[in-house]
């Protein structure tokens, strides 16, 4: 086994899948949802946040998404938006949270607002980092790091090396992809079909942001190679309880390289201080 493997937690029956979640702390929930990168998984993603939700009295749920860290991860179907709002909304169901604060990341920030728009009932607040879903398909594309993700999982198996070349383009900072992060994500990538990125489907909600009815705050890397950072207009110029923060000397993970400041902001968020 992996030294650096991500730790095992409980798993949510959603039909005729698993949902791998963690679970920290007690009080008002607080949801997290990775992003679709390479390897990906919650506790990858989210790991030096967790103690922030927890020592305001909150509790800091992490789910595995379908496709991801370990979950399941079938290959015969598409991964669509429908999907992953439906096994997240079940597993959340089947853990017992009907109310809950959303803290997602890139594609994690896509499935959000989506949830955020179909279960108004149950999102208390976003916290959305660089979230994905808001632009069309060709903008994603077109970004330059999601085009190295891509055509590194097209070409074939993704060495440790290939698959540091790919997290380096998610930070400015290239010191934040040490040793210890490869090695994580490498042992989830293994168990990865190629199918997770190359059946994907997620339209764009950018013209539906008007609808959320929840507040939103977000946080965007200037130099972020995934999502355009001009992103954030589009809520600011839509949501009317919304603001966000953009760190320079940043690309895609701010709750990473700016995780200090991104912690003392969530505290701040989560407690109304």
């Amino acid at each position: 086994m992996n030294a650096f493997a991500p730790p095992r937690g409980s798993t949510a029956k959603v039909g005729e899948y698993d949902i791998h979640y963690l679970s920290y702390g007690e009080g008002p929930a607080v949801v997290f949802l990775h992003g679709s990168g390479l390897g990906a998984s919650a506790y990858s993603n989210f790991k030096q946040n967790i103690d922030a939700v927890v020592n305001c009295g909150h509790r800091a749920v992490l789910i595995d998404m379908i496709g991801f860290g370990y979950s399941s991860k079938p290959a015969d179907l598409d991964y669509t938006m429908k999907l992953f709002v439906t096994t997240v909304k079940a597993a959340l169901d089947t853990i017992g949270i009907d109310r809950c604060s959303l803290v997602g990341n890139s594609l994690g920030g896509g499935v959000s607002i989506r949830l955020a728009l179909d279960h108004p009932e149950m999102v208390q607040r976003l916290i959305l980092m660089a979230p994905g879903a808001i632009e069309e398909r060709e903008t994603y594309f077109a970004m330059p790091g999601i085009a190295k993700m891509v055509s590194a999982f097209v070409e074939g198996p993704v060495s440790r090396e290939g698959l540091r070349t790919v997290l380096e383009s998610l930070v400015f900072h290239p010191k934040h992809i040490t040793d210890e992060l490869v090695e994580e994500r490498f042992c989830i990538l293994e168990t990865q079909p190629k199918e997770v990125l190359l059946r994907m489907v997620i339209p764009s909600m950018g013209e539906q942001l008007s609808k959320l009815q929840c507040p939103v705050f977000g946080f965007w890397g200037q130099q972020d190679q995934m999502t355009p950072v001009s992103g954030a207009t589009k809520f600011l110029n839509q949501v009317s309880e919304c603001e966000f923060q953009i760190f320079s000397d940043c690309g895609h993970w701010v709750m990473v390289e700016y995780a200090e400041r991104f912690n003392l902001a969530l505290g701040i968020i989560l407690t109304g201080a």
